[in-house]
Order: structure tokens, then C-alpha cells, then sequence
């Protein structure tokens, strides 16, 4: 983006606005670390979906002039704009952070100018590159720098050196490195240089692009087809703190209900009653924990949204999931935005009355093709529409839902991609599909989120494949149709991590692959990486080998079960990471370079991954493999299984038969732990256990309903942990503010059999 000579500019309290030769653009200080850059390409202004409400906080801002430009100071980012609106970034002590690329861009030469001035004169065409955008941003690339975020973008953690799109897309075939865009368009990256860390935000739904480096070594660009130039620079000293910044601008996680973080069982198959019943009760007969079964579209009539086929299920469904209520699982369905097209279908009558779905650009209901047949798309732009598709949870609910699964809300549709020009609403004024296909997952699961809240009043569990940034505040993702291959258990660990450091913290993988066949060994191996997965669920297509863990013999079911009745037992940890999350944005499933970003092998490490700060997976994750190498960063570690302590950093080689995923645990924690149970909430919260690590460190503990939002209201009890060199523990409660506080806290040291009652300090 460049435009003329900087010939004047304005301040307007924390706003630049600069004149460049009759063309404005706009700087505006959010906060002393957050910097919006503007330059608005039309007279409309678009509706930020990431960022609801006014961010800007206070700040002190100076503005001094220099020759062809200025500075602009807020004591943590210093900003120089100069002629042709180049935007230059520094830190406090006055070093470039992330300064523009004032070279021209030269695009891949994929066919060389002979070859194509050749074919163009024989009337053939032929891409040369070089495609224009509606502007792109050329910034600076050092030899140090690596990159994450950016979404579910497929491959490696470090997105350097590749390039991508962002345009929600639902691509059946097994997704592999060269993909540019999957379900979930996320525009926003970290940078890690040498000694610098940085996020760059771009606010625009329209198709965009992130070439991270792949077309030069000198810098990297993103760019859009439409719309406006619109980014936020966010500085800090740490990756957490840019993240923390970014989901200070799009929102955070709420914390989820604790059954959420239980393991699910799915599968695309499960048609009739008698389907759910036998995996419900075989999973209870073979002792694997379970708080959710989930209903694919079979569930439904006729594929129809907000009905249920009571033929299959015996006319009573709702009967049926309340006895599986009593047993401890709690319904999740699918739910897909296409409407059949059918009179006297009330869904379908509502939306034709009230205007509530697209329209084609000549005024008529847009038509396309999904499960049921014909179908239309809800406009979930418009608030009326979304307040009315919210309502409509209540049926659900009525028949004893727990959560709602949002599916195909790409929009995906079989008869061809939904045209560019077909109109929706961007709250308050017309647009198009090209504008808001990127938000429309993220506006269903808004529009679901908000109907359950107010129906229900207990944190809503909403599950969406398409998203945009901001997304996390209405749902838990997972990352679509994978495949059983080993390359999709290797990708799940930085697809997952990049999830999280893009601001989705609840986030999962199909446990097993959804597509073609798995293996004894691959479900065995994906287990434990699912087991510390934000989101835990085991899902399949239909026509593909059956993947309940009975299904592979005894070894098999007998690992999975450990995985499983694992997962169970680091719930209380689980739940205290995720009230961390809603405070700071730091993820759950976290990359070693989250932690240790000096550490040149965590910057680029594929196959380890955290579980908050404590603890460290270093799972297999290829086949026949029963031994591999692990890397532990600085520190003193504890081996999980065999209390072994290793001080790193350290490379060293690791049995792992196929019954182990090398687990360790950082020195000085204290980790929460549950009773073994089937399902959360069999036993009472009435007790706490607490593993205990040597070593100096401090851990903080929530304890409340697990359901509603009374903690946001003070109704939680904050305990603090503190544990010395030796072991011992002391206790604080910073905050008591929940009627049902523990009646009994006991804590086991490292090594020893017995557990110790610890009684808080008063």
C-alpha cells in the first residue's frame, strides 16, 4: 500500500489522521502496546467482527516531526510514519521491531516471461504470478525471524517459508502440507526474531493472503482482495504477552463447563437409538470414562435443522437422553445452517416470512444444495436472524441437548461454492457473500452461543468447524475432516498449538482420523496425544472401519482406557489452565517456544508440546516406533511415570512401548488431580488431591459449580499452593466466595504412598 508524500497530518486524542497528498489514512494508539493502522478503501465502513466494543485504554501519546514524516510515541511503541504511508515499528529502547519492505515485490517466477509471452501469442493462457490484490502490506524479513499462528493452516509449526489464504474452506481430500486454507480463517500471526517478539492482526473478512517468506528472503507480505487496510500492531516482551494482547482486542475463551473437558464419543453412524444405546452402555461396561455421545445428522428428519427423527428414535427421544442423562453422558448434536426448502416446514416458513435468509443479487431466497436437498442459508449477519436462530435452541434443549455442534457453516454446499454476489447483511447494512463468508461460521456460532445463554443460563458448549478470529469467545473448534493417516497424528500437535496461539484455546482433533481406516497402532498412539488435547473427542465417517477403542482387542482398549482415565485424572489442572486462559489468553495445548522462546530447538519442535507450563508430552507419533528422542528445556524435570529427575536442557533417548507417551512435570508443581470416576460429577467436589513435585514454585486452584457464570460474579474459592525445595506445601485462600468449598484437602509428595491432609492457612 503506498500513497503519496505525507503532507499534513491531525491529532485527535489517541487518533493520528494523515494526509497523503489528498488521501487519508489513520493511525490510532489502542493502548501503549496496540497499534491500529487504517486506510479506508470505500465510503462504507465495515462491522469488526473479531472486536466487539471499544479497546482503547488510556495512554500517553507524543508526535514529533521528521523530514518526509513523523513519530509517533506512547512510551512502549514508538511508530514512524513516512511518505507513502510506510509504517515502521519500535521498541521502548528505540530498536526496529517490524519495519516496512521499501523494495518492489517480485512474485514466484512460475512460468518465465519467454515461455509465457510464447503461449499468450499461440492464444493459450498461462499464470505467470504476480496476481494484484486490493492492497498488500510488504514488511521486512531477517534470517532469525519464525512465525505461528494463523489458524488450522496445515503443516509444521513455524509457518515460514509458506504461504497461505485465508478463505474458509471444506476440502474432503486428506489435508497435506500444500494446502493454502482450511475451515477457519484466523489473520493473525506472531513473529519471533532475535530479540524481539510481535503480532500482527489484519481485520478484513474478504479473501487474504499471508506469504510468510515463501517468494523472498528479504520480506514477507500480506495482502487482500477487498475491503480495507485495516491491521493492529501488538508488541510485548513475550510471546504471552502479545498473545494476551491480541486476546485483549478479539476476546477470550469463557471458562467451559467441567464436563466439557471429559472425553466424547462420536461417530457419523450412530442412526438409530438402539446405535447410541450399545455404545453407551459398552462404554460403561469397559470401564472407559465418558461424559458425552454426540448425534451426527442422522438424528435429525429428513436431515431437517431443529427436528429429531422419532421413528428412530421410538417416538421419545427426549425420554431416551434423559436416561442417558441419568447415566452420566450429556447429549451434543450436529446442527448445519442449510434449511430445507419444504412448505409447511416451519423453520423454513419462519425464515421466508421474516426475510432471514440470503438472497441472490436480484431479491429471491438463494438456493443451493446441502443434506436435506434444496436448502437456504440463514443471513446471520443480521441480529434478528441470529436472536431467531438462538430461540430455536430451545427445542433442543427441550429434549435434553447439552450442546450444540455447529457443522458445514463454510458455508459449504454441494452444488458448487455459494457465488460471490449473493447478499447477506452486515448488521446494519447490505454486503456480500464475498465479504462475509469468512464470518459466517463465526456469526452462527455467536448466534448459537447467545440463544443457549439466555435459554439456559449454564456456560454454553458450542462446537464450530468454520471461524474467524474472535470466534473463542462463542466456541470450541476442531479441525475438521482429518484423515486416519500417520501425517495427520504428526500435524495434530502444530495445527493444535497454532489453534492456540492464534486465540482458540479449546481445541481438538478427530481422535483416530474421521476419514478411511484406522490402525490398532495409530488409535493407540492418538490417544495419547488426544488425552491433552483442549478438546477430547473420538469421531468417524460413516463407511470407515468402526473406532469405539473395543473395536482393536484387549492391549489396544486396555492402553486407551489408561489414556482416557489419565485425561480424567488432570481435569481439576485442565479447568485451572482454562480460568488462566480467560485472564491472560495463554492456551491450553502449548508449543515449547511459548515458554521457552531462547531455546532455538522449541522454536521449531513439531513432535513435543505443554500442557500449560507444567507439564510436557513427548508422544510418538510414528509407526513401529518404541523408542524416540526427547528434548527437555531448562529446568528440573520428574519423569510421570517413573519419578526419574532429569535437569535440562537435555537430549536423551526414551523407552516408549506402545502403552507409554513419555509424560514429565516440571520441579516445584503441585497438580490437582481427580478421583477416578466414570464421568464427571459421580463423586462429589468434596475432596481435593494434590500431587506434589519438589522444588520452589507456587500454584494457583479454582474451585466452583463447574456450570454457570457465578465465578464472574465472586461465587469461587481461590486457593494458593506454595511448595519449597523439600516438598513441603503451604496453603492460602486468596478469595472464598463458593458455599460448597472443600471439606478435605490431601496432598501426596513424590515417591511416597501415603497422602497428608493439608489444612489451609487461615
Amino acid at each position: 500500500m503506498r500513497l503519496g508524500k505525507l503532507t499534513g497530518y491531525e491529532i485527535r486524542g489517541q487518533e493520528i489522521l494523515l494526509d497523503f497528498e489528498g488521501e487519508e489514512g489513520r493511525i490510532k494508539v489502542v493502548t501503549p502496546y496496540i497499534i491500529n493502522v487504517f486506510y479506508g478503501r470505500g465510503d462504507k465502513r465495515a462491522h469488526s467482527k473479531a472486536i466487539e466494543g471499544d479497546k482503547t485504554t488510556s495512554a500517553s501519546v507524543r508526535v514529533e516531526e521528521e523530514e518526509g514524516g513523523i513519530w509517533i510515541h506512547t512510551g512502549q511503541v514508538s511508530v514512524r510514519v513516512s511518505d507513502g504511508f510506510f509504517v515502521d515499528f519500535y521498541n521502548k529502547d528505540g530498536e526496529e521491531v517490524c519495519g516496512d519492505y521499501r523494495g518492489e515485490r517480485k512474485p514466484l517466477e512460475r512460468v518465465s516471461p519467454e515461455v509465457l509471452k510464447l503461449l499468450e501469442e499461440e492464444g493459450h493462457s498461462a499464470e505467470g504470478g504476480g496476481e494484484k490484490h486490493a492492497f498488500e502490506v510488504l514488511k521486512k524479513l531477517d534470517t532469525f525471524t519464525h512465525f505461528y499462528g494463523l489458524g488450522d493452516k496445515t503443516g509444521f509449526l513455524d509457518k515460514r517459508g509458506y504461504d497461505y489464504e485465508m478463505w474458509n474452506t471444506d476440502n474432503p481430500e486428506p489435508h497435506v502440507d500444500s494446502f493454502k486454507a482450511l475451515y477457519k480463517s484466523i489473520p493473525f500471526f506472531m513473529a519471533l526474531t532475535r530479540k524481539n517478539v510481535y503480532g500482527l492482526f489484519l481485520d478484513n473478512t474478504f479473501k487474504s493472503y499471508f506469504n510468510m517468506g515463501q517468494e523472498s528472503v528479504d520480506y514477507y507480505w500480506f495482502g487482500a482482495d477487498d475491503g480495507d487496510l485495516n491491521y493492529y500492531y501488538i508488541g510485548g516482551d513475550s510471546l504471552a504477552e502479545v498473545l494476551k494482547g491480541y486476546t485483549y482486542l478479539t476476546g477470550r475463551c469463557p471458562l467451559p463447563q467441567k464436563w466439557t473437558l471429559g472425553y466424547q464419543q462420536s461417530r457419523w453412524g450412530y442412526v438409530t437409538l438402539e446405535d447410541v444405546a450399545e455404545v453407551a452402555a459398552s462404554l460403561r461396561e469397559n470401564d472407559i470414562p465418558c461424559d458425552s455421545i454426540h448425534f451426527d445428522i442422522d438424528y435429525m428428519q429428513d436431515y431437517k435443522v431443529f427436528t429429531w427423527n422419532k421413528k428412530r428414535y421410538h417416538n421419545n427421544p427426549k425420554a431416551f437422553l434423559e436416561k442417558l442423562s441419568r447415566e452420566g453422558f450429556k447429549p451434543v448434536v450436529i446442527n448445519d445452517p442449510g434449511v430445507k426448502v419444504e412448505k409447511g416446514y416451519e423453520i423454513y416458513e419462519e425464515g421466508v416470512e421474516g426475510e432471514y435468509f440470503a438472497k441472490t443479487p436480484e431479491g429471491e431466497v438463494y438456493v443451493n444444495t446441502v443434506w436435506p436437498g434444496e436448502a437456504v442459508f440463514p443471513d446471520f449477519g443480521n441480529p434478528a436472524v441470529r436472536k431467531w436462530w438462538g430461540a430455536h435452541q430451545k427445542f433442543l434443549l427441550e429434549q435434553g441437548v447439552r450442546g450444540i455442534w455447529n457443522d458445514m457453516n463454510e458455508p459449504a454446499s454441494f452444488r458448487g461454492p455459494l457465488p460471490g454476489n449473493v447478499i447477506f447483511t452486515d448488521e446494519d447494512r447490505e454486503a456480500t457473500h464475498r465479504e462475509m463468508h469468512n464470518v459466517y461460521g463465526h456469526l452462527m456460532a455467536k448466534a448459537a452461543y447467545e440463544g443457549l445463554k439466555e435459554l439456559d443460563g449454564r456456560r454454553p458448549f458450542v462446537i464450530t468447524r468454520a471461524c474467524y478470529a474472535g470466534s473463542q469467545k462463542y466456541a470450541t473448534a476442531w479441525t475438521g475432516d482429518n484423515t486416519s493417516l500417520w501425517a495427520h497424528l504428526q500435524m495434530a500437535i502444530p495445527q493444535l498449538c497454532n489453534l492456540g496461539m492464534s486465540g482458540m484455546p479449546f481445541v481438538g482433533t478427530d481422535v483416530g482420523g474421521f476419514g478411511a481406516d484406522t490402525t490398532p497402532e495409530l488409535l493407540a498412539r492418538w490417544v495419547q496425544v488426544g488425552c491433552f488435547s483442549p478438546l477430547f473427542r473420538n469421531h468417524s465417517a460413516a463407511g470407515t472401519r468402526r473406532q469405539e477403542p473395543w473395536q482393536f482387542g484387549r492391549e489396544v482398549m486396555a492402553i486407551y482406557r489408561k489414556y482416557v482415565k489419565l485425561r480424567y485424572r488432570l481435569i481439576p489442572y485442565i479447568y485451572d489452565l482454562f480460568y488462566e486462559e480467560e485472564q491472560t489468553g495463554a492456551p491450553i495445548m502449548r508449543p515449547l517456544v511459548f515458554h521457552y522462546e531462547k531455546e532455538e530447538w522449541a522454536r521449531t519442535c513439531n513432535d513435543e508440546f505443554m500442557l500449560g507450563s507444567r507439564i510436557l508430552a513427548a508422544p510418538v507419533v510414528n509407526q513401529g516406533i518404541e523408542k524416540r528422542m526427547v528434548y527437555l528445556p531448562e529446568g528440573v524435570w520428574y519423569d510421570y511415570w517413573t519419578h526419574e529427575m532429569i535437569t535440562g536442557p537435555v537430549w536423551f533417548v526414551r523407552d516408549a512401548p506402545l502403552d507409554c507417551c513419555p509424560i514429565y512435570v516440571k520441579a516445584g508443581t503441585v497438580l490437582p488431580v481427580m478421583e477416578p470416576q466414570s464421568y464427571v460429577g459421580e463423586k462429589p467436589w468434596d475432596t481435593l488431591l494434590l500431587k506434589v513435585y519438589p522444588g520452589e514454585g507456587s500454584y494457583d486452584h479454582i474451585l466452583d459449580n463447574g456450570e454457570d457464570f457465578g465465578y464472574r460474579e465472586g461465587r469461587y474459592h481461590h486457593y494458593r499452593f506454595t511448595v519449597s525445595e523439600s516438598g513441603e506445601v503451604s496453603c492460602q485462600i486468596l478469595h472464598a466466595g463458593y458455599e460448597k468449598p472443600y471439606q478435605k484437602i490431601l496432598l501426596q509428595r513424590l515417591g511416597e504412598e501415603n497422602w497428608v491432609e493439608l489444612h489451609p492457612a487461615s
